[in-house]
């Protein structure tokens, strides 16, 4: 009971931060939103009203101190209320609930996507009898990392979409406008995860009880298995990391192939300085971000039977390579992986 109430203690904080610091930045950050929606409408600098844009700075609050604007703000978050949008003057929030269920399915599937092919090739890259297929395919996860999403994106169009025909270039509709942003998204995450996976796996293969079971007679396939098992609880608390990560990397992705989506209003509310949008998508992603760290937790006993009746205590008489917690194993795995590359 303690540990779920410090759980949703620290959830909350970290909505409320991440909600407090965009506040703040878009008050600091200069320009008008009130200035940028009359100029966008009159498309001249000499036939700006002034008396038009006080009266929307009026009808915004933006005349207002500022401690009374952040508290009215933050009030009307607690309701899910985040005011009209500056640009289409609708509610904020029903807007980026909206394009939710689109940015959604295509963060999971990319983790589908990503799970699947750093899971294979980290296995295959220690499971390989020959040192120069190891070599080869441990190259592989930098490579992915190193690429930038954008670049991966107009590659992809450029081949299956204009060479061969295969898929669409752009569009939100249909599943088929869904592979290839799934497939950009999930080649960095995917090559993250595999780098860790496959450094983890490494460590666990040097354990004494993989010694203890090949002196048992145990073949090749059943060693891996066994390795896996240990080797994924580091991995699972960075898939818990990266699915906030995936929906705040969909703003490149959903750009690149003009779909519509949570990434996209991103960048269309940063151009247009639409305050309310903004802190909305922050609200949203922020507590994805905290929903799927909680779930990894829960998740943690499921795989390691050994956190379900030891509690967090029995953690530390645990083997070398589980005497921390998980999240502390997998930023010091991350770290060793960084400085190797």
């Amino acid at each position: 009971m303690t540990r779920a109430l410090t759980h949703l203690g620290q959830a909350i904080f970290v909505i409320w931060a991440a909600y407090t610091l965009t506040f703040l930045v878009l008050y600091l950050l200069p320009g008008d939103p009130a200035t940028i929606l009359v100029l966008s409408a009159t498309q001249e600098n000499d036939t700006l009203d002034q008396g038009q844009i006080d009266a929307l700075r009026t009808e915004w609050g933006l005349d207002r101190p500022l401690y009374e604007q952040y508290f009215t703000s933050l009030w009307g978050a607690l309701h899910l209320d985040f005011g009209l949008s500056y640009e289409t003057r609708g509610s904020a929030w029903e807007r980026v609930v909206t394009l939710l269920p689109q940015t959604g399915a295509l963060a999971a599937a990319a983790l589908v996507l990503a799970v699947v092919f750093g899971g294979a090739l980290a296995i295959a890259a220690n499971s390989a009898r020959q040192r120069w297929v190891r070599r080869l395919l441990a190259a592989v996860p930098p490579l992915g990392v190193s690429l930038p999403g954008f670049w991966i994106g107009l590659l992809l169009i450029q081949l299956f979409s204009f060479r061969l025909g295969l898929l669409p270039a752009s569009g939100s509709s249909g599943v088929e406008s869904l592979i290839l942003p799934a497939i950009t998204l999930a080649i960095p995450t995917g090559a993250t995860l595999a780098q860790l996976f496959a450094r983890s796996l490494e460590v666990t293969l040097t354990e004494p009880f993989i010694t203890v079971l090949r002196s048992r007679g145990a073949d090749h396939r059943r060693v891996i298995g066994h390795a896996v098992r240990n080797a994924v609880l580091p991995v699972l608390t960075m898939v818990g990391m990266l699915i906030g990560q995936l929906f705040a990397g969909t703003a490149i992705t959903e750009t690149v192939f003009s779909r519509d989506g949570i990434g996209k209003l991103t960048v269309d509310a940063v151009s247009r300085f639409d305050g309310p949008v903004l802190l909305a998508i922050v609200v949203v992603v922020s507590a994805t971000f905290v929903i799927s760290s909680l779930l990894v937790d829960l998740i943690y006993p499921y795989v390691d039977p050994r956190l379900r009746t030891a509690g967090p205590r029995g953690r530390t008489s645990q083997a070398d390579n589980t005497d921390k917690p998980a999240s502390e194993q997998a930023t010091s795995l991350e770290a060793s992986i960084g400085a190797a590359s």
